[in-house]
């Protein structure tokens, strides 16, 4: 498995290139967002690591044009832990995020977890009806009737979510654990709720008498009948 690691601390970026080499990834290492763009040209790969600062541009450069080109998981790595560029990052495309400092385990763990999550969605059909939506997971897009919706990344995964589980009562912790997996520990009951609203009004010909996301009072959502 080939990992695009972009990462200007060259202390940090010594001791995980070494520890995933010895977890048999194969690595390449970029210092800048320059460096990075140059090598997503040139080669392909199964998986990116991205730290947001660095010295000439910032992580989500480098995301943006990497989704472009192929959709390969990208987790972001960085000190930055606030909520609003967590979800800004994760509304480019990105699949996870990890916080300075942190234990290499736990990055083997959101690898092998964001990694198998692609590979279960790789196995399902490729173009899934919802309650009158036409979603193309080959392309990641989402037709009504003629017309393309236009949706974040975020918001693409949450509606997958409710179409892989139709008509089926879904917690908010079960949604959660689904979109986050196991890197959403800043997501509160809130975020979830705006989310659902941004949702709802791309899709629902009627917000206030939404169908195709339910709410299932006291309890969570349900997608379709």
């Amino acid at each position: 498995m080939k990992i695009l690691f972009v990462e200007d601390d060259k202390i940090i970026a010594s001791g995980l290139c070494y520890s995933l080499t010895q977890e048999g990834y194969e690595i390449t290492h970029c210092l800048s967002v320059n460096e990075a763009k140059k090598e997503i040209n040139e080669n392909d790969f199964d998986m990116a690591i991205i730290d947001i600062n660095l010295p000439d541009g910032n992580g989500y450069d480098i995301c943006r044009q990497i989704k472009q080109k192929d959709d390969i998981p990208v987790i972001f790595l960085t000190a930055i832990d606030d909520e609003v560029n967590v979800v800004m990052g994760l509304d480019m495309g990105a699949d996870d995020y990890i916080t300075k400092p942190f234990r290499i385990r736990e990055l083997l763990s959101r690898i092998k977890t964001v990694r198998r999550r692609y590979e279960k969605s790789e196995t399902r059909k490729t173009v899934i009806d919802f309650c009158g939506l036409k979603i193309d997971t080959k392309q990641a897009k989402v037709y009504k009737g003629q017309n393309e919706i236009l949706l974040t990344s975020l918001e693409y995964r949450l509606l997958l979510i409710f179409a892989n589980n139709q008509g089926q009562v879904l917690t908010r912790n079960q949604i959660l654990e689904n979109l986050w997996d196991i890197g959403g520990d800043f997501v509160n009951d809130n975020t979830l709720t705006v989310y659902i609203k941004r949702l709802r009004e791309k899709i629902e010909d009627d917000v206030q008498n939404p169908q195709i996301i339910k709410t299932v009072r006291g309890i969570g959502y349900k997608g379709g009948n």
